[in-house]
């Protein structure tokens, strides 16, 4: 029996197309003498930063629209996408623009029929089952099944939705949804990657310390912007300044990056490695983005537990931890974001006030072959 292709809608500004980069050169371009923009300024869509009506305004100009340069991989991307789904561009541009954004479509993509272009700022009424952009605005009014932000600075400090770092993690994505019920239970009997993945307050991290402390349990060292609480030793994360954490990052030291709260949390491999090699267990408690990334590397070597609590009980452990008022208030607002996760897991494990027994069901699932 044919496969049902699932539909997908690709966002175009700063997902297919350089936008907001393409903007920052121009202004910089046209403020020699001023210390230059980053990229990193920008927070949001708006024009809240240094030259901020300036960068907005570019987005009207048909001329900027027709020459923004194309991402790296972004043809490559789309082409495999394709041969999976009926792939759909959403894209929200002036009347003015949209002749111009049209005609960059079908050069740069000819595989995606014309029809399939959709022009306009009500992405929310759009049905689909995959919906990619990184205006988290767009995201959390999307009716698609599966709404995915893609990362960038300017939705850094958002956490709990679904969110990827790369083309490739959303490819992998995409095939997990795809094949979600033909795929084979991941087996770490052997060795392999423990992603637990769940709200804030769901003891996560009290479960990944109560594994550890069994044989053929390790926690990687993550690095992390996230200042040390009070009850946290030295060996709970490698705690570094985020100018650190960004050097590190684009050097390539890391597999995988997250922001959560505001802060940035990396994962090393050669951190994870010795641990599979060994026919251990690396047990890592990770937003869904990062546990995306770690299931596209390992495949059926990784396993994706959703820890289940009840929200009252979350929101009671969130507000009872000592973060700052601004934290708790982002992390209790990012539940319903995080719940609708479980979909995306392989198995759900429910959490009540004792771990223990959520414990023992994850080591019944690790070990059984």
């Amino acid at each position: 029996m044919r496969k049902y292709r699932i539909r997908i809608g690709l966002d175009v500004d700063d997902t297919l197309y350089e936008c907001n980069s393409y903007a920052v050169a121009i202004i910089n371009e046209r403020h020699p003498d001023e210390e230059p923009l980053r990229i990193e300024e920008i927070k949001s869509w708006g024009g809240a930063e240094r030259h901020g009506d300036e960068r907005v305004a570019l987005y009207s100009d048909p001329e900027f629209v027709r020459t923004q340069p194309i991402t790296e991989g972004a043809q490559e991307f789309v082409k495999k996408l394709s041969e999976i789904a009926d792939v759909f561009f959403v894209t929200a541009v002036p009347p003015r623009c949209m002749s111009a954004r049209a005609e960059r479509l079908v050069q740069d993509f000819p595989e995606i029929p014309v029809q399939n272009i959709i022009l306009g700022r009500r992405k929310d009424v759009l049905s689909l089952d995959i919906m990619l952009d990184d205006g988290a605005h767009n995201i959390s009014s999307s009716r698609a099944a599966y709404p995915v932000l893609f990362r960038k600075p300017w939705n850094a400090g958002l956490s709990g939705l679904l969110s990827v770092n790369s083309y490739d993690d959303f490819l992998h994505f995409c095939e997990m949804v795809r094949n979600s019920f033909s795929e084979k239970f991941p087996q770490l009997s052997e060795g392999g990657v423990l992603c637990l993945v769940g709200p804030s307050g769901s003891s996560k991290t009290e479960i990944a310390d109560g594994l550890t402390h069994l044989e053929g349990f390790e926690k990687p060292l993550t690095s992390t912007t996230r200042p040390r609480r009070r009850t946290e030793g030295e060996g709970a994360y490698r705690f570094i300044g985020e100018a650190q954490f960004l050097r590190e990052m684009k050097a390539g030291r890391y597999i995988e990056t997250t922001v959560y709260s505001g802060y940035h949390f990396g994962t090393s491999e050669k951190d994870i490695a010795p641990i599979v090699d060994r026919g251990h267990v690396a047990v890592i408690p990770i937003d869904i983005c990062g546990a995306i990334t770690l299931k596209n590397l390992y495949r059926e070597r990784a396993m994706l537990v959703f820890t289940r609590r009840e929200r009252a009980e979350a929101i009671k452990s969130i507000i009872a931890r000592d973060i700052d008022i601004d934290d708790k208030t982002r992390r209790i607002m990012s539940l319903d974001f995080e719940y609708r996760n479980s979909e995306i897991c392989d198995v759900e494990v429910p959490v009540g006030d004792d771990v223990s027994a959520a414990i023992a069901q994850i080591v019944e699932l690790v070990r059984s072959k």
